[in-house]
């Protein structure tokens, strides 16, 4: 199957990718990311590591890795007003990943944004406004993830 567009011409703006790295614990990490979330405005209601799942149910031999399910109700109906598909893509991620012991990356990418490249949002003002609310509040976040400082732990 090829795909109709060449992802290595999309600039990661586009689609609204951003990263972080902790130097910290990966709990540490995780726990960072949730209430670093909680502080800008995005609730949690889900979460899972598929790493401990793969490890479990197919011994995949993965390094930790989180997804931490964020989502501002608020922004979350807006969106479903102007579109009940951008529930095919709900909640908004933040992934942790370890690169190696106390040192952790953060992961996101805008399904706001992702849904008006796929022609599932609207291209339309209010569509507009709920992108660069949600924009503004994972910029917050992400300039909070990279302002910490602590001590790596074993």
């Amino acid at each position: 199957m090829s795909l109709p567009i060449d992802p290595a011409t999309i600039d990661p703006e586009a689609f609204g990718e951003k990263q972080a790295v902790l130097e910290m614990d990966h709990e540490d990490a995780i726990e960072h990311v949730r209430e670093v979330c909680l502080e800008v405005g995005f609730g949690i209601p889900v979460e899972f590591s598929p790493s401990e799942l793969l490890n479990e149910k197919v011994d995949a031999d993965r390094d930790p890795y989180y997804v931490l399910g964020a989502c501002n109700p608020e922004i979350a109906d807006r969106a479903l007003d102007e579109t009940l598909r951008i529930g095919g893509l709900f909640p908004c991620n933040m992934i942790v990943w370890q690169e190696e012991p106390g040192r952790q990356r953060v992961y996101h990418v805008s399904i706001m944004k992702i849904a008006r490249l796929l022609g599932i949002a609207p291209d339309n003002d209010a569509w507009a406004d709920i992108v660069d609310t949600t924009g503004d509040l994972t910029e917050e976040a992400f300039e909070r993830f990279d302002s910490v400082e602590t001590e790596v732990t074993d």
